[in-house]
């Protein structure tokens, strides 16, 4: 992992990119330093249909959006987190793989919300239908621990090792990550972008493409209710280990490494000036 870590300075280098990349892991050992949801409300289907999840706690006391730890981890260099008993969002705990099946309170939330009731929906997909196939698409592989902890990659110094690779950028160094994806693996549907959660993009759909097989990065940030949690123009890219792997193999004789992308790094070189540290929306 170590190798990982010291040519992943060498890809910044090349990107012209400033922020360190996350690893998504499982563990049983809670981070010591990091952000993470309080324990409240166990998000289980059978819970769920005997009335016993007090929703006004969960969406509201209790309330904790793992991209918004993520948000914090990132200003702060440390980690986050979720478990099962402290998963502070239904559908954060579901993506990161903590339960299953999801819940019906998930299908109405996303979609049409439940009439007479506060709950509005956010009108993401237009019916429960397309909410359902989204959901079973999606369903990353059950979490093998206790906590998925999202956490910068140098962080990853000992024996474990990250599942998946995620970097936080703007358009301009985006789309050399993604050249980068479809030079190492030849293949042009490397990099995929479908609908998601914020976490879903990071943790579930790089899990569950490789889980049947498909190698996949994963371009997210185009969930309305994180972007809050990401600064002006920043989108997310996630690859499962064994690619990001590859486009570490594959970066010194990539497109990287060519004129037409220091015409682009410029234009990156000059817009880091410009952003400066930037803010959450």
């Amino acid at each position: 992992m170590q190798t990982v870590i010291e040519r992943t300075k060498r890809l910044l280098e090349l990107l012209g990119h400033d922020e360190e990349p996350f690893g998504v892991h499982y563990t049983d050992q809670k981070p010591v330093d990091g952000f993470g949801p309080k324990p409240g409300e166990i998000f289980t289907r059978d819970r769920e249909a005997a009335g016993q999840i007090d929703w006004h706690k969960a969406f509201a006391n209790e309330f904790s959006c793992l991209l918004g730890n993520v948000w914090l981890a990132r200003r702060k260099k440390r980690a986050a987190w979720i478990s099962h008993e402290a998963c502070g969002c239904m559908g954060g705990g579901f993506y990161s793989g903590m339960y299953r099946p999801y819940l019906e309170t998930n299908i109405c939330y996303v979609t049409t919300g439940i009439p007479g009731t506060p709950m509005e929906g956010e009108h993401y997909l237009p019916d429960h239908p397309s909410m359902r196939a989204f959901m079973d698409d999606t369903m990353p592989p059950e979490a093998p621990a206790k906590y998925c902890v999202l956490k910068p990659l140098h962080q990853f110094d000992g024996g474990d090792a990250p599942l998946v690779v995620a970097f936080f950028a703007r358009p301009e160094v985006l789309n050399g990550l993604f050249s980068l994806a479809c030079y190492a693996t030849g293949d042009h549907n490397a990099v995929a972008s479908p609908f998601s959660a914020g976490c879903g993009a990071l943790i579930a759909w790089p899990l569950a493409y490789q889980q049947r097989g498909e190698e996949r990065a994963v371009i997210g940030g185009f969930d309305l209710s994180a972007r809050k949690y990401m600064k002006t123009d920043e989108m997310s890219f996630a690859a499962p280990l064994t690619m990001y792997r590859k486009m570490l193999d594959a970066m010194e004789h990539s497109a990287l490494t060519r004129h037409t992308w220091q015409g682009v790094r410029k234009k990156v070189a000059k817009s880091m000036r410009a952003w400066g540290e930037g803010a959450a929306d």
